[in-house]
């Protein structure tokens, strides 16, 4: 069974940059896709980012387009999220999960995953 984790939020000033991983045991991440998403403060689980590892694919939020790089370490079974020129919308826990018959060509809904790792908080202020 695939365990995910994630890691590596914490504060930073508007501006600033942070890196998150979303390290897997249990399985290989190769035939996975990879979702991140986010959740703000009284609001919904919202999909960010989105790679499939099998042909590096990958897709993008609106909001954060050109700051936000998703990447894929197979020998560490993670993927990452370089999140740059944060901005105090993008606060909130960040979750990632996984599935084998997705790609990245459509945003996913939070509803259709029921296996949840505990996310990791970014938070941005000044």
């Amino acid at each position: 069974q695939l365990l995910l984790w994630e890691s590596g939020g914490g504060l930073v000033q508007p501006g600033g940059s942070l890196r998150l991983a979303c390290a897997a045991s249990g399985e290989a991440l190769d035939d996975y896709t990879v979702f991140w998403f986010r959740q703000a403060s009284g609001k919904g689980r919202e999909e960010v980012s989105c790679l499939r590892l099998a042909d590096g694919s990958r897709s993008y939020a609106d909001s954060v387009k050109g700051r936000f790089t998703v990447s894929g370490d197979n020998p560490r079974n993670t993927v990452t999220l370089h999140m740059t020129g944060l901005k105090p919308e993008d606060e909130g826990l960040y979750y990632c999960a996984a599935d084998k018959g997705l790609s990245c060509s459509h945003l996913v809904p939070s509803t259709y995953f029921d296996n949840w790792g505990g996310g990791t908080q970014v938070a941005v202020s000044s």
